[in-house]
């Protein structure tokens, strides 16, 4: 049995309070729903002294529309009520979608968008017991030098695994976080980094707020595809999210995807946008334009072995997720998923 290391447990009910707490421990750690740090502090990859609960701050959770049309989703809202939320499901499926395919449903139930946002990066070598890690000789992501991925690599590339990350990318979304020096909004573009040991652009003492997503146009249209070994409860082996935005005339205006699961960050799929953009869904020019849009993601995909499953299989199911969850969300359908 996998016992917890002692930790003190602090549960404030306001923002500023856990915001204080975090600053008087510079170890401490924050959990949300506690899907992914229970099992990690488990495994001895943290052993924080302070753990600082959020669930009993309120103003952390909830889904609104503000004035201008934008959603506000609080951080500590659960993937279940996100996932059945109509706003989010009607300004924002792709990322209602994502959230629908993380996990199992008691998990969603208990785990966060925030916390999904913030997801630790995963990597088969990394993501084991202790004892399992000693014997191994240890990672540069914990407790050792070496990579165990790539031979004689100076960089952590365990990979990325929040399914939100894709869709709220595609979106435009902002994070909102809150510090002892007050609070700061960054764009989820420049949120990641190429760095497996931690791909975040956040520091220690930070809360995240919330998470806004701008208002899509009249002809948006989004999916989510998500490639896994079972139908439920596995983390993704590749994950794609899709925006294509419509014209009046019901001609792509803009299109856009993200992948993840494959590197340290999520990738967005370069000059995708030229092959799509004036074809009109359902044509067979659109067909074409499709596949076209998948071969290019196959070229600029290489996943490395860094989590489950064969790196070359993962890569030739890029070009095969992308095609469907484009015509997915074409046909305003989705998500795209193992069954």
């Amino acid at each position: 049995m996998l016992r917890l290391p002692k930790f003190e447990l602090c549960t404030p009910t306001t923002l500023a309070q856990a915001v204080a707490l975090l600053a008087e421990s510079p170890d401490a750690r924050i959990v949300a729903g506690g899907t992914d740090l229970v099992p990690n502090m488990k495994h001895e990859l943290f052993t924080p002294a302070r753990v600082v609960s959020l669930a009993a701050v309120r103003e952390l959770r909830g889904i609104c529309r503000n004035s201008d049309g934008s959603l506000a989703i609080g951080a500590m809202t659960s993937l279940a009520e996100v996932a059945a939320s109509e706003r989010v499901r009607t300004q924002a499926p792709a990322l209602a979608q994502a959230c629908s395919l993380v996990a199992g449903p008691q998990l969603r139930t208990m785990g966060t968008l925030g916390g999904n946002v913030l997801l630790d990066t995963r990597c088969q070598w990394y993501n084991q017991t202790y004892f399992w890690r000693q014997a191994l000789g240890f990672c540069m992501k914990k407790d050792g030098e070496v990579c165990h991925v790539v031979k004689g690599g100076k960089n952590c590339v365990a990979a990325a695994s929040n399914d939100s990350a894709p869709p709220l990318m595609t979106l435009g979304a902002t994070l909102e976080f809150a510090s002892p020096r007050g609070r700061r909004a960054i764009a989820i573009d420049d949120f990641w980094v190429a760095d497996g040991i931690f791909n975040k652009q956040v520091e220690r003492d930070e809360v995240l707020v919330s998470i806004h997503v701008p208002k899509a146009p009249e002809g948006h249209r989004g999916a989510y595809g998500k490639l896994r070994d079972r139908g439920s409860i596995d983390f993704p082996l590749l994950g794609v999210a899709v925006r294509l935005d419509l014209d009046a005339q019901g001609a792509v205006e803009h299109a856009d995807v993200v992948v993840t699961a494959l590197a340290a960050q999520p990738k967005r799929i370069a000059k995708l946008d030229a092959i799509l953009r004036g074809q009109r869904p359902g044509s067979a020019e659109f067909e074409t334009a499709v596949t076209e849009a998948a071969a290019l993601a196959h070229r600029q995909c290489k996943p490395l072995p860094n989590i489950p499953g064969d790196a070359d299989y993962r890569r030739d199911m890029v070009p095969v997720y992308v095609k469907r969850t484009l015509l997915a969300a074409s046909r305003g359908e989705g998500p795209v998923h193992h069954v």
